[in-house]
């Protein structure tokens, strides 16, 4: 087999400069499934998770408020089951998702693997939605919370408590450490993760050594505890059904698997990228599940009840509240200063796997501009999302909360599911991760119930996630989009055949019957209608359409002999574009412009160019015509078009 890619011979103007600065790393892709994985440096596993652990960590700075005002003096208990769930339950999916999907597709494509043509192609439109929704409000949510942290604190002055302004100007530093490069943030994001851990170590066990202080506080939260709920069993029942209401301690899972690309162990390592990636969720999750018991003993014991009430001192930053009760405004402003960095860095963890997942899907789809392949335009194109959120929200953690809790935990549910369908009948623990997706889905369910303007965030990100890919699609519907030409030895051996004569002829045909007397009749009607000399050969040219979903495939062609017409037979997702690729294929290959011969196809034009854009058929010689056009300016250089009636 040989390959080449039809490229039209024309070259483009030299690029301005802030253009190439812009697509640098534009259409640099590897092979594997979906694979197309940037060409980014790759970290080791203990620095790509510090990236995807400023979200997951930065939820200490208020989960234990989050906990007790759910919960109150059973916390503990309910921060236990979250932590449960997400070493017995949360990591063993995602174990199992990075062991499937080592360019960093994720759970969209386990599942979407399932579906075929454009029910796949739907379906993952509605989880990248979804996707999206938690990515965009985890820029926005954690950029605000930062904000509330900065305006909280005492040093600052009242005069600049502009909470919006505050906001947009860190989503913006954000967004400039993105178009700087993945490396730099990858380096922030271990400075922060390592100053945050070690002030929340800090804080913790300096809470643990004033309760051996005050012997009376254990005593004083035991008889809270029987009081509210009576019985030990009647604690552990209320545990489990109050745990849904801190499920935004499960977050940074799904971006761990989806920045894979970024883990060591690439090309013939993958092995060795999925042990790393292994590594990495479970060492985030050990480190996080004992600063979470830690955080949820010391602030429920030692802060008043009144203090997590809104607009208690401890209401969203309990944590904060202890360092500062304990030790001093100064640490306690180093601690301030270190929670404001990671929470406003926790949107680098999702700017990262919106980065990574994007690409991945919606160019290849042609759902979105070629140009969204490259890095820098996609952070802008965030940007400004996160911008919009920001101001429409007006920078209020609690409104966004909801949007955040859905989108985590319907990724978290696809995951799961995921998983369990592709161990059904294969394996024994097929029961255990089918268990843990009715937890994840009892969950996502309540959450919903009590939080339903979550689902109406998500429903906007889904339907302009849709929206727009559709759009994109029909914008580029005449682009060239077939990215090499095969041919087997028959074929070969046909244009070869074919080049000995000064024009290269091939007839489009529309296979029927496939038979000698089908290409008998075909070829006499184009000769007579287009007066092709009956001494110059031609080449049959077959195009199957296998799924029209697709948008971009390298054209595998064959040639088979039918009684000594000589005819090529390819797969495509689309018509006119295997054919234009085949032409321009053919210029390129034998120095020659080739002329091609379609008869014109009765009907409404307007039903066939939405047939052509659906099923990848239709209005075939009009389209060939307009994709050669645009994929070669130069009309000398062009093949020509033959139409007939």
């Amino acid at each position: 087999m040989t390959q080449t890619h039809p490229t039209p011979a024309s070259q483009p103007p030299t690029r301005h400069r802030l253009q190439r600065w812009l697509l640098q790393g534009h259409g640099k892709r590897t092979a594997g499934p979906h694979a197309r994985e940037h060409a980014h440096q790759q970290h080791s596993w203990w620095r790509v998770m510090c990236l995807t652990g400023v979200d997951y960590f930065s939820t200490l700075g208020y989960q234990p408020g989050i906990a007790f005002l759910a919960a109150g003096a059973l916390s503990p208990f309910a921060t236990l089951v979250l932590v449960l769930l997400t070493l017995f339950g949360a990591l063993p999916v995602y174990s199992r998702v990075a062991a499937a999907s080592p360019h960093g597709e994720g759970s969209i494509s386990m599942l979407a693997n399932r579906l075929s043509s454009w029910r796949s192609k739907l379906f993952i439109l509605c989880l990248l939605g979804f996707a999206a929704t938690d990515f965009i409000i985890t820029i926005t949510l954690s950029a605000a919370d930062a904000t509330a942290h900065i305006l909280e604190n005492p040093f600052f002055p009242e005069t600049l408590h502009y909470p919006v302004l505050l906001t947009l100007l860190l989503i913006t530093i954000l967004g400039a450490v993105f178009l700087k490069g993945f490396s730099e943030a990858i380096g922030v994001a271990v400075f922060l993760v390592i100053c945050y851990l070690t002030l929340n170590c800090i804080v913790i066990v300096c809470g643990i050594i004033e309760l051996t202080h005050h012997p009376e506080a254990f005593p004083q939260w035991r008889e809270a505890l029987f009081v509210s709920h009576g019985s030990p069993g009647m604690m552990v029942a209320m545990a489990f059904l109050l745990f849904p209401k801190l499920a935004l301690g499960l977050s940074g899972f799904e971006t761990g698997v989806a920045v894979m690309p970024l883990v060591q162990g690439g090309g013939e390592q993958l092995r060795e990228r999925v042990q790393n990636t292994k590594k990495l969720l479970l060492t985030a999750a050990l480190i996080m599940s004992v600063l979470l018991i830690g955080s949820s003993i010391v602030t429920t014991l030692l802060i008043p009840a009144s203090e997590f009430a809104k607009g208690g001192k401890a209401n969203g930053r309990a944590l904060a509240y202890l360092a500062h009760q304990y030790l001093g405004e100064g640490f306690g402003t180093a601690y301030d200063l270190s929670t404001i960095a990671i929470l406003w860095f926790a949107g680098a963890s999702a700017m990262a796997g919106l980065l990574n997942i994007v690409p991945r899907y919606l160019p290849r789809y042609g759902m979105a501009p070629a140009w969204a392949r490259a890095s820098r335009p996609l952070v802008l194109v965030f940007t400004a999302v996160a911008f919009a959120v920001t101001i429409i929200f007006r920078a209020d953690v609690d409104a966004q909360s909801g949007a955040y809790a859905t989108g985590v935990l319907v990724l978290m549910c696809s995951a799961a599911i995921a998983v369990t369908l592709t161990m059904w009948g294969t394996s024994r623990k097929q029961w255990l991760f089918a268990v843990i997706s009715g937890v994840f889905v009892y969950t996502t369910i309540v959450n919903i119930i009590e939080r339903p303007e979550g689902v109406k965030i998500a429903s906007f990100f889904i339907l302009a996630t849709v929206v727009v890919s559709f759009v994109s699609r029909i914008l580029r519907a005449t682009e060239l989009r077939i990215e090499g030409v095969e041919l087997d030895a028959k074929a070969r051996q046909f244009v070869a055949e074919a080049q000995r004569n000064n024009v290269i002829r091939v007839i489009a045909n529309h296979p029927d019957s496939r038979d000698a007397l089908e290409y008998r009749l075909k070829e006499r009607q184009e000769r007579q209608d287009n007066l092709i000399p009956a001494s110059e050969p031609v080449l049959f040219f077959e195009v199957y359409v296998d799924d029209a979903s697709e948008f971009s495939d390298v054209l595998d062609i064959h040639g088979v002999d039918v009684s000594g017409y000589r005819v090529l037979r390819a797969n495509s997702p689309a018509v006119p574009n295997a054919i234009a690729g085949f032409l321009l294929h053919l210029r390129d290959a034998t120095g020659k412009i080739p002329h091609v011969y379609f008869d014109w196809t009765e009907g409404n034009p307007v039903t066939y160019l939405l047939k052509y854009i659906v099923f990848g058929e239709g209005y075939t010689a009009p389209v060939t015509r307009e994709i050669l056009r645009r994929a070669e300016p130069n009309p000398r250089r062009r093949p020509t078009v033959h139409v007939s009636e």
